[in-house]
């Protein structure tokens, strides 16, 4: 387990983790990835300011890993 799981926060996705991502993930997982807080990468993702694209389906957010992956410099 590494150091920051211990402290309860996250610090961010390693390259590995990040690559092994399915095609949408949830909107923390992409906050945790692009290093957001909670409240921040919700209230992007509302105003549709969220800097990748983002689905929204029902009351859930999906983030497309391809633009994700494309904003981290990470791109197949």
């Amino acid at each position: 387990m590494r150091d920051d799981e211990i402290a309860g926060r996250s610090k961010g996705m390693s390259r590995e983790e990040l690559l092994a991502l399915p095609a949408a993930v949830d909107l923390e997982t992409g906050n945790r990835a692009l290093r957001l807080g909670r409240s921040k990468g919700y209230e992007l993702a509302k105003r549709g300011l969220y800097p990748c694209k983002v689905l929204r389906l029902g009351n859930a957010y999906r983030v497309v890993t391809a633009d994700l992956l494309d904003l981290l410099g990470l791109a197949a």
